[in-house]
């Protein structure tokens, strides 16, 4: 994106800034692990991290290889089950579940499943894992994904995987799933998304520096509502960068080098 960090590093920070102190975060592999620990290690100290290996809590030293890697477990107030954690999402404890995404369409709906007809597929991705559960159950949904275009920002998804405001207004409670409040960000390289209120219709909230909206309206394949007013995203700091590259992944597995 720059001379001064990559894109990588700029989803990072800019999921990192939708986390809040003394609240709690169901976090994925990857970008979601990487912007809680950065909140944590900036403005959200007392940010509770909960893992689907059941991680409850720790105080992370760098990035964890995976949702059950032992890091995870670092200095934690529970090394639990995935039993324990999904029934704390079940019971309405966590604030924020925090995803990445294959396809999405407008009202936050998710496929991380397969890429063409389910029996005969182009791409078989990971699957679900504890991502419904944790889309179905936390109270705010965000979604990160750096590579939006036509094939990602989808009219219909090749697989439902995941649920957000499902077929839109009263969706999710017709569902079941009235708990949850559904999807509330989504990141993607060219900017960050949010959900109306009264349609549940993706939202544009801020471009990314450099980006314009006819790149926003040329990389979805459905409309997206375009505000009357959209902000331009901050960008990191040098400190961030510091703590992304010296704290969190020095060893550049996501971030790259």
């Amino acid at each position: 994106m720059g001379d001064e960090y990559n894109l990588r590093e700029f989803l990072a920070f800019s999921g990192a800034r939708l986390l809040e102190d003394k609240k709690s975060v169901f976090v994925g592999t990857g970008l979601p692990i990487i912007a809680a620990m950065l909140a944590q290690k900036t403005h959200a100290p007392n940010l509770l991290i909960v893992f689907e290996g059941g991680g409850m809590a720790p105080q992370i030293p760098e990035l964890p290889i995976s949702v059950g890697g032992s890091r995870t477990f670092f200095r934690a107030v529970a090394a639990s089950s995935m039993h324990d954690v999904m029934s704390l999402s079940q019971a309405g404890y966590i604030d924020y579940g925090f995803l990445g995404a294959a396809q999405i369409d407008v009202y936050g709906n998710i496929n991380m499943t397969v890429i063409g007809e389910h029996d005969h597929p182009k791409v078989r991705l990971p699957g679900s894992g504890g991502a419904n559960d944790v889309a179905s159950f936390a109270q705010k949904l965000i979604v990160i994904m750096a590579g939006q275009s036509r094939r990602s920002f989808v009219d219909r998804l090749d697989f439902l995987t995941t649920a957000g405001y499902l077929d839109g207004p009263g969706g999710r409670e017709r569902a079941g799933l009235a708990r949850g409040s559904g999807p509330y960000r989504v990141l993607t390289q060219l900017g960050i998304y949010g959900f109306d209120d009264e349609t549940k219709r993706m939202k544009l909230l801020s471009l990314h520096p450099g980006r314009t909206l006819d790149d926003v309206k040329a990389n979805s394949g459905f409309e997206v509502v375009i505000p009357s007013s959209v902000e331009i995203s901050p960008e990191p700091t040098a400190y961030d960068l510091k703590v992304l590259r010296e704290k969190i992944d020095p060893a550049g597995i996501v971030l790259g080098k």
